[in-house]
């Protein structure tokens, strides 16, 4: 446990509390006559805790940003793949307790298993120190690869045009395209977007969808200016 104190840098006085946090479903049920208890109701408590820090610090950071954008940004942050990599680098898969079969069927390994004990760390982290840990926590394994997230949600320029056309009742968008040249290994294509018909932006990229993007981008400049 001290070794894990060191990983999470997070010392906890409740040794109990983190053990719960370490303890899968299939461990707990193994051992319900020692009144051992799963991670389930941490981890439910972790995932609000994670959301709100998220949240906090997007809306904060990002003044500039569309609700949607945010909204994408945190699904990125905090779903499933995210907190297992995020468990991966703290090694989590040998300190988690699992019951027999699930060790057998390689538990340690499985996404679902690692990035629930993230979550039930986090809240531990919270329940024993309050939010303070639990945010430096999320700030040092989850926040820190933000930046490339924030320039790829930035960069979605059809749902940006979406959301921006939506504002009014009975707006619809089409792409259609214009033109493809070059050789297969270097092609490049020419998108148009139209606004109920109307013609509102072209944009040319390697790929339909990069045209697409650079479409939307043309058109939103033009809707925005």
């Amino acid at each position: 446990m001290d070794e894990l104190d060191a990983i999470l840098g997070y010392r906890f006085k409740n040794r109990t509390l983190l053990l719960t946090a370490l303890s899968h479903s299939s461990f707990a049920n193994e051992n319900k006559s020692s009144g051992l208890v799963s991670n389930e109701r941490l981890e439910f408590l972790g995932d609000s805790v994670l959301g709100q820090v998220v949240s906090s610090h997007l809306y904060l950071s990002f003044p500039r940003m569309s609700e949607g954008q945010m909204t994408r940004l945190r699904a990125e942050l905090v779903c499933e793949q995210s907190l297992f990599e995020v468990a991966k680098v703290l090694e989590l898969g040998k300190y988690i307790r699992l019951g027999k079969g699930e060790e057998l069927s390689g538990g340690r390994r499985r996404g679902s298993i690692l990035a629930d004990a993230v979550e039930a760390i986090i809240a531990a982290m919270y329940l024993e120190g309050g939010l303070p840990p639990a945010k430096r926590f999320i700030d040092r394994f989850i926040l820190a690869g933000l930046d490339t997230m924030e320039t790829r949600a930035l960069s979605d320029y059809k749902t940006a045009l979406q959301e921006h056309i939506q504002r009014r009742s009975g707006q619809t968008l089409s792409y259609e395209l214009l033109s493809e040249s070059g050789p297969d290994h270097n092609k490049r294509f020419t998108m148009r977007v139209r606004l109920n018909g109307r013609p509102i932006g072209t944009g040319t990229g390697h790929t339909k969808k990069e045209a697409e993007q650079c479409a939307a981008k043309n058109g939103l400049e033009k809707l925005s200016g």
